[in-house]
């Protein structure tokens, strides 16, 4: 008998979607209310904290939003959903506290120019009914273009509609699914993360990075340089600065697209996926290569296999960013003092291993890992929050300074 195991979880389907005339009316205008109401909500919230030292609620803001639909200055805010609004006071008291939490920075304000925005409807202010989709102060569906299906039943939670530069317009919904849990696999790869190779496995096989950003460095070039040239505020520069847009979009789709399939096919081929806790944030200070890091994207590729991991039943472990995983050999565990970026390739002076530089450093991440878990400490740890220690460094300071043993 064979036993499918699954996990329920909460997956978004994101489609595009061709609004009408009056839709994007009605949804501009929404755009523009909702920022309004977030934007007040920040300023009351922040005066009332410098000026009084108190601190205002999401109850006391949802009240205030109230009366301000009363006045005649903004009564114009009655006139969108008042769903949309709610949830960006929502938002903003989940930016507090992320902040206080000391997760992220103080909530800015939500400037204008900004050409992507987004708003939120609960099931409240949606219907889905027969594969079409009615949002609020709307008589018409959206025409949604269906790319895939929604799971069989499978009711949303809620809808989210957004606009990016390139004025492209997405419906992103929200529905309660499961998934089904690979078979559980022996296979454990260590991944190096890199420029020239965007990854490198443990069984020495490198990923090559297209590097989508270089190849169109040339039609962005003068992209901008045509916007350049155009008069503030006219409709050739918005139109100019929309072509910008739909190349970085072109950019980001094609990565976003290349990091699914690679982190897809390494969660399903291995139990265990071990990688390093990379600073990226870091890593970007560093002006020769920041250009080059930000087209890896390699905060994106750990994203996706932290909630590919979880989804599918298997184990992402992180180990300490500071072991020296490159100049440590693994074959005999000899440490270098010093391996400048230029060397890709050096013999160990210990046992006489010729090694790859980044295939060294996948099999030293390997493993680090599987010590961790041996250990039972680190085991898929999250990301920490400011001013605490990851629990795997703890667990790996030693190793470090002695070397990793070969496999």
């Amino acid at each position: 008998m064979i036993v499918v195991c699954r996990t329920l979880v909460k997956r978004a389907y994101k489609y595009r979607f061709y609004p009408t005339e009056n839709q994007r009316q009605v949804l501009s205008r929404t755009f523009g209310c909702v920022r309004k109401v977030y934007n007040l909500a920040l300023d009351v919230r922040t005066r009332a904290w410098f000026t009084e030292q108190r601190q205002v609620t999401y109850v006391e803001t949802s009240a205030m939003l109230t009366q301000w639909k009363k006045t005649e200055e903004l009564s114009f805010l009655g006139e969108v959903s008042s769903v949309p609004l709610q949830q960006a006071l929502r938002h903003l008291q989940l930016a507090f506290a992320a902040f206080f939490d000391k997760r992220a920075k103080y909530p800015r304000f939500k400037s204008r120019k900004r050409s992507k925005a987004s708003v939120e409807y609960t099931r409240s202010a949606f219907r889905y009914r027969d594969g079409q989709l009615y949002l609020a102060k709307m008589t018409e569906p959206l025409d949604i273009v269906w790319s895939r299906p929604l799971p069989d039943g499978a009711e949303p939670s809620t809808v989210t509609v957004s606009r990016d530069a390139a004025d492209r317009w997405f419906a992103s919904i929200l529905v309660e699914t499961s998934v089904k849990r690979h078979s559980p696999s022996d296979n454990a790869v260590g991944v190096d993360l890199g420029i020239t190779s965007l990854v490198t496995l443990s069984t020495g096989e490198k990923v090559t990075n297209p590097k989508h950003e270089k190849r169109e460095r040339a039609r962005l070039a003068r992209a901008q340089r045509n916007l350049a040239r155009k008069q503030k505020g006219s409709e050739n520069r918005d139109k100019a600065r929309r072509k910008v847009a739909r190349v970085y979009a072109r950019i980001i789709d094609r990565r976003r697209d290349h990091l699914h399939k690679v982190t897809t096919r390494l969660v399903r081929d291995n139990q265990t996926v071990v990688i390093e806790d990379l600073q990226v944030c870091n890593l970007l200070k560093n002006g020769k290569l920041a250009r080059a890091i930000s087209d890896a994207s390699w905060s994106d590729f750990r994203t996706m296999l932290e909630y590919k991991c979880s989804w599918y039943g298997r184990d992402l472990v992180v180990i300490d960013r500071w072991l020296p995983s490159s100049k440590t050999c693994s074959h005999c565990g000899l440490w270098l003092e010093c391996l400048p970026l230029n060397v890709r390739e050096w013999t160990c002076e210990g046992c006489g291993a010729t090694h790859d530089r980044d295939i060294n450093a996948a099999r030293n991440i390997l493993a680090a890992g599987l010590a961790v878990s041996a250990c039972g400490a680190g085991v898929r740890p999250n990301r920490t929050r400011a001013g605490t220690q990851p629990a795997v460094k703890q667990e790996l300071s030693g190793a470090s300074r002695m070397g990793i043993p070969g496999l």
